[in-house]
């Protein structure tokens, strides 16, 4: 007797090996959290309040591992001594000194990309090889929507040499720095929702998970069959990536248009696999 069964994708293997690893920006609140303990208590127990306050600020190296690229690690370090800084020059500096951070952030990300992903550079090779797993045809159109100071147009220049590179940035400094950056790519300021992606051959995410389910229509209406949409760390809601591959300490998601929706699998149907081989 022999039974017909539908082999199913293996899930991807779990890995035990790690250490359970926080996500961030837990592990720069715990370092903060720790330097300021230390310090009170290092206080406490008589050592001056300089001496105390240089080995509060050296604690965070402790929690470099759950920082997962430059920006975060230099983030981390230096949390807690601008905050130091702050309390010391709360008495010093007029109120309205303390609106020019605000207004520098405002400047940075207008309120139109409040929803969006705030800076998250593309960590350095993480698309290399992609070339070798996803080829393109001769001279691609290659869209990183949202390329912040244009770590992922560098990214996407190393895999595709030969592509012609677009980005768009609603942040008017950020696309400035990446137009600085990026030389050979075509960069504006813009919304990148209210683009066009028709006529791509890949859009380039790196967006945030609440972005996903509006990156996932748009690309349905406006990605043509062929066409790319690589989104790093974050997959489209319920459809099946067509290469998943390694990218920088995150996962690369790779879809190719028209997306396919991802299998369900119904409760119970292992077991029925499993009793359907052993009937065979």
């Amino acid at each position: 007797m022999s039974a017909n069964i539908t082999r199913l994708p293996e899930r991807e293997p779990v890995s035990t090996g790690r250490p359970l690893s926080l996500a961030w920006p837990l592990p720069a609140v715990a370092a903060w959290t720790s330097a300021w303990a230390l310090q009170i208590l290092l206080g406490h127990a008589g050592l001056g309040q300089a001496p105390a306050a240089l080995l509060a600020c050296l604690l965070p190296l402790a929690f470099l591992p759950g920082a997962d690229s430059r920006m975060r690690q230099v983030c981390l370090l230096l949390g807690y001594p601008v905050m130091l800084l702050g309390g010391l020059l709360a008495g010093v500096l007029p109120a309205w000194v303390w609106l020019l951070p605000l207004g520098l952030l405002l400047l940075l990300y207008p309120r139109s990309a409040w929803r969006d992903a705030p800076l998250y550079p593309t960590p350095a090779q993480a698309l290399d090889g992609l070339a070798e797993r996803l080829p393109l045809p001769a001279e691609p159109r290659i869209l990183d929507a949202g390329c912040g100071l244009g770590d992922g147009l560098k990214a996407l220049r190393g895999a595709y040499p030969d592509a012609r590179l677009e980005g768009i940035e609603t942040s008017l400094p950020l696309s400035l720095v990446a137009r600085l950056r990026c030389r050979g790519a075509a960069i504006r300021r813009g919304d990148l929702w209210g683009s066009d992606w028709e006529g791509l051959d890949m859009v380039y995410l790196f967006q945030r998970p609440e972005s996903m389910p509006r990156a996932l229509a748009k690309a349905q209406a406006e990605l043509e069959p062929g066409a790319w949409l690589l989104s790093l760390a974050f997959p489209l809601p319920g459809m099946r990536a067509d290469l998943r591959l390694p990218a920088g300490g995150h996962t690369l998601y790779a879809y190719r248009a028209p997306f396919r929706a991802a299998s369900v699998r119904p409760l119970g149907l292992r077991r029925r696999i499993d009793e359907g081989r052993n009937a065979a």
